[in-house]
């Protein structure tokens, strides 16, 4: 007889549609490009589900979603798990509260990351919509989202995420010339933030056509 699986199938189930049908949005709205980006959620306290590499992300199928254990490595599975997934299963590691994390290749993200590289952060700072994030009730306020330089080197990048999670990084980050990386304590939350996120840097990328 085979062993049951070290996590709740049915959860799987559940998770597993309800990333199938909010990123089949997001790739409408032309926020993963080619086979780009990865998204996750967590099923327990040890095991995440999250997109297999290389798949086209606007076409998934229950198939398409594997689970890792917080380590990054598949569980009950020959697929194999995007590069990137350390960035995922360290949130769920170190945040028992983060439920959701995406992963996105928007043109105003790469741009932004572009553009801020240098100053290391983009600051957001006296928008309504600033009041999306979590823990956040005012705009009169400034946010700033860290950008960090892009690297093969996913341990290296996750260390050096790791050491601005108690910090700054408490919403999201940008990683240069690539994307960003948001999170909230269920898709729905997660969600808001990349939303916002969206806006606001389109926002400060017209400001700067003004200036």
């Amino acid at each position: 007889m085979h062993s049951p699986p070290p996590f709740n199938p049915q959860q799987l189930r559940r998770v597993a549609a309800e990333i199938i049908s909010n990123v089949r949005e997001l790739s409408i709205a032309g926020l993963t490009p080619a086979t780009s980006s990865n998204f996750s959620c967590r099923l327990d306290d040890l095991h995440a589900a999250i997109t297999v590499s290389g798949r086209d992300k606007g076409r998934l199928d229950e198939g398409d979603i594997m689970v890792v254990d917080f380590d990054g490595k598949p569980v009950g599975s020959d697929h194999r798990p995007s590069a990137e997934t350390l960035l995922h299963t360290q949130l769920y590691r170190r945040f028992p509260e983060i439920g959701c994390v995406l992963h996105t290749h928007s043109l105003a993200q790469t741009v932004a990351s572009r553009l801020f590289a240098g100053a290391g952060h983009v600051s957001l700072e006296g928008y309504e919509l600033l009041k999306a994030f979590a823990g956040n009730a005012t705009h009169d306020t400034r946010i700033d989202i860290p950008v960090l330089a892009n690297t093969q080197d996913m341990p290296t990048l996750a260390a050096q995420v790791d050491a601005l999670l108690d910090g700054p990084c408490r919403w999201a980050y940008l990683i240069d010339g690539h994307g960003l990386y948001t999170w909230g304590s269920d898709m729905a939350q997660a969600r808001r933030h990349l939303d916002a996120l969206e806006f606001l840097l389109k926002c400060e990328l017209e400001l700067r056509k003004l200036k």
